[in-house]
């Protein structure tokens, strides 16, 4: 899968049966489930799910907690769209 069918998937409505939970968690938020996708990712303990829990905090508005997370997933707070954010992560879990 790419970044051009993983987005299709979406308009679509369909879950790709092969997309990882990180991608499944970002796929919800991006279908406006963003409570699905916190609930997806907001137990895992690796620095993956660190990173899209930060994100998901970032978005939500909630800078203190996204900024938690960012340092957990040893990243700092992009200065980036949370559209571009959202790319860079969907690459990054492809």
């Amino acid at each position: 899968m790419d970044f051009a069918a993983f987005q299709k998937s979406i308009n679509k409505q369909t879950l790709p049966q092969e997309a990882s939970v990180y991608l499944q968690a970002l796929w919800q938020e991006a279908r406006g489930q963003w409570e699905k996708a916190h609930e997806l990712i907001q137990d895992l303990p690796d620095t993956n799910a660190a990173w899209i829990h930060a994100y998901l905090h970032r978005k939500e508005g909630d800078l203190w907690n996204a900024d938690y997370w960012y340092r957990r997933a040893g990243k700092t707070r992009p200065s980036v769209s949370l559209q571009a954010e959202w790319e860079e992560l969907v690459h990054a879990f492809l």
